[in-house]
């Protein structure tokens, strides 16, 4: 017998009580019985996502939330600053292509956070720029940028959004939208949300509401006005995920009885722990700016196949992680720290990660020693 553990940066695991709620009988989404559970859902979403706005669910990946960001605020022809620091900042490029929208690159070097000097020179020589779009935690480097720091570039721009991909970030570190100014903040259900795939959700400011009015790239089924109108009436434009809803509903609960206080300081420490257990093996973190306290991509030391890695994780322990994307396959490998994650899905990801690589033929420390290095760090509680 070989027991499973997940640790990629999504899906994550599913807390029980969560699954037990979605294990229950269905109920039609256009019954009564199903509007106590969007009332929930509307109150507890913007209580995570700070802000008195309403947060709008779509059945979809996050990558739909993405899209909507871009599909509901913007027209063809417009420019937006798109910052490119990874697999997911790419995206950002893509789907502004995709609907006439001119994308003003911001090319950052992976490993490495976006320099706010180059997005606020990039503003102040073009007032013409409607957005600038971003990723809170770059999934694919283990990366994370100063949203804080690029809101107050925004915040007085009338004309310009400043929209977050928060996939990675939101449920992990603090990400006020109201206080910061954030306009559009995007995350998905399968990260620290605790829930099966499935599930986009998109937040938006007044200013960004204004733009919307006037924004001409063709949407249908990604239209997020029609989603509020519904929204507010305690219904939804389409057929939801109402098994997801339900779920939601439960994980929203697990997550406000922590506090998001004691959220965010839990995914602080697992990830400090994480990164230093790794260097304590002589392992090297490949963020060299601000890591991500959702996940941690590190350096496969030379020799060693950073895919080999992955798959011996998987295939010898029964530990899912993740592999390198693009440039950095074979490179890096990426172990999840989010959602519903503890102590000792720290210790299992970096005793497996020294297990495989002295099988692998690694020769730097001790086996134990990254191990010993994270304990001195969790038990400090």
């Amino acid at each position: 017998m070989k027991k499973q553990y997940l640790l990629a940066p999504g899906p994550t695991p599913v807390p029980p009580d969560v699954l037990l709620a979605m294990a229950k009988p269905i109920i039609h989404h256009r019954s009564p019985d199903f509007i106590p559970v969007i009332q929930q859902v509307r109150a507890d979403l913007k209580w995570l996502f700070q802000t008195t706005q309403e947060v709008l669910t779509i059945a979809g990946s996050g990558t739909a939330g993405m899209e909507a960001s871009i599909s509901n605020f913007m027209s063809p022809g417009d420019k937006i600053i798109a910052v490119n620091g990874g697999k997911f900042g790419e995206r950002w490029l893509k789907i502004a292509q995709a609907f006439g929208v001119v994308p003003v690159e911001v090319k950052v070097e992976w490993g490495h956070s976006v320099d706010v000097a180059v997005v606020a020179d990039l503003l102040a020589k073009d007032p013409s720029i409607r957005g600038v779009y971003v990723q809170a935690s770059e999934t694919s480097t283990g990366v994370a940028h100063n949203i804080e720091k690029l809101a107050a570039l925004t915040r007085s721009r009338e004309n310009t959004i400043l929209v977050v991909d928060a996939i990675t970030a939101l449920g992990v570190v603090n990400l006020p939208m109201d206080a910061w100014g954030i306009d559009v903040l995007i995350t998905g259900s399968q990260k620290a949300l605790m829930i099966p795939p499935g599930l986009a959700f998109v937040g938006v400011s007044e200013k960004a509401w204004k733009l919307q009015a006037s924004a001409k790239c063709p949407r249908f089924y990604l239209d997020l006005k029609r989603e509020k109108d519904n929204l507010v009436k305690d219904t939804n434009a389409w057929t939801p995920a109402v098994t997801l809803w339900i779920g939601l509903a439960e994980s929203l609960k697990m997550m406000k009885v922590e506090g998001l206080e004691k959220i965010f300081s839990r995914h602080a420490r697992l990830a400090q722990a994480t990164r230093e257990g790794l260097r304590g093996y002589g392992l090297e973190i490949f963020a060299k700016d601000i890591p991500s306290d959702a996940v941690t991509a590190v350096l496969s030391p030379a020799g060693i196949d950073g895919q080999a890695v992955y798959k011996n994780l998987r295939e010898q322990y029964g530990i899912t992680a993740a592999g390198g994307q693009d440039q950095l396959k074979g490179k890096v490998f990426r172990l999840s720290h989010m959602g519903y994650a503890d102590v000792f899905d720290v210790i299992t990801a970096i005793s497996g990660v020294e297990m495989v690589l002295a099988r692998l033929g690694y020769k730097g420390k001790a086996l134990g020693s990254g191990v010993a290095k994270a304990q001195g760090i969790l038990i400090q509680e």
